[in-house]
């Protein structure tokens, strides 16, 4: 039986489900509940999303468009097309900063990861390892600046530590202008370079060694595998997945290295000394040809990109034969 106190409704009126569908009436508190739940997660998401499209993305995206324009530091430019690329392969000065690069990462690969993982082999069964851990991670605490300072003063020519040491054992005839004349300046950089970045890959192989299974290494002991040949047929192979973490960083680190090379020799002289990530800066900001900077920019990064790419998708492959 109706209550006598409901009021019926108008003729013509929308239901109570139609009109929720229609939005004239808003959903329930547990709806509004389980839409919050569900939408909260990318709310924590949020400030990230921004940030990373603020600060990485839209400039990325602005660099490959001003690439493409003879933008100044004053003008925005016009659209220029394939010139700044065209002009790239004719300038002698990007050539030599390829060259350069292709040093500075031949360099770092040979030192910082080879002598890295070296000085983990020596140290992780050294009874003072640990007080020489501290000592070769101690320059990867300082600046690629302070860093460039310390040896800008090591390779003076005139009063520097390196000549001033060779002159006192009596090697002053094999003594060079280390900064200037290229490519020892190169090389010389390279070096410096190489004392900053040794503790961090040295710190990588320890981690691996010491997480390294022990039954392959203890069955091939045991079938008469010893020094070299266990750890080339047993260790190295296990220590791939770590080979690969270092490797990528340091092409990485060692493509775009500024710091350093700007305080030691600003790419001079004459530009001999420099990279691609100097020969950008100094188009973008000292010559102010920043369309043409932008464009050694796009070229850096595709570089980069490709390489870590290949050299990762094939060393996992590795990996997982293994």
């Amino acid at each position: 039986m109706a209550s006598p106190l409901a009021r019926p409704a108008p003729a013509g009126a929308p239901s109570t489900a139609t009109a929720r569908e229609a939005g004239l009436v808003p959903p329930p508190a547990g709806a509004r509940r389980r839409a919050l739940r569900r939408w909260t997660p990318y709310l924590y998401l949020l400030p990230m999303v921004l940030l990373v499209g603020v600060f990485l993305i839209y400039p990325a995206v602005k660099t490959v468009w001003v690439a493409f324009t003879d933008a100044t530091g004053t003008s925005a430019g016009s659209f220029v097309g394939l010139d700044n690329f065209t002009r790239l392969v004719e300038d002698p000065a990007f050539r030599t900063s390829v060259r350069n690069t292709i040093y500075w990462v031949i360099g770092a690969l040979v030192l910082q990861v080879g002598l890295g993982l070296l000085l983990a082999l020596i140290l992780s069964n050294m009874r003072a390892g640990d007080w020489l851990k501290r000592l070769f991670y101690l320059p990867a605490t300082l600046s690629g600046a302070a860093v460039g300072v310390i040896w800008f003063y090591v390779f003076n020519p005139d009063q520097g530590l390196l000549t001033s040491f060779m002159g006192t054992i009596g090697l002053e005839s094999l003594t060079t202008r280390w900064l200037a004349d290229p490519p020892v300046n190169t090389f010389a950089m390279i070096f410096a370079a190489t004392w900053q970045g040794l503790g961090p890959a040295m710190i990588l192989f320890l981690v691996g060694l010491q997480n390294l299974p022990r039954e392959p290494i203890e069955a091939a002991r045991v079938d008469g595998a010893r020094g070299l040949r266990l750890f080339w047929h047993v260790t190295l192979p296990l220590l791939r997945p770590m080979s690969a973490v270092v490797v990528a960083i340091t092409l990485i680190n060692n493509f775009k290295v500024f710091d350093l090379i700007w305080v030691m020799t600003q790419g001079g002289p004459y530009r001999s000394s420099e990279t691609l990530a100097v020969s950008m800066y100094r188009e973008s900001f000292v010559t102010f040809s920043v369309g043409y900077g932008a464009s050694i920019a796009v070229v850096l990064t595709l570089i980069v990109t490709i390489l870590s790419v290949f050299y990762l998708r094939s060393m996992f492959r590795k990996v997982e034969v293994y």
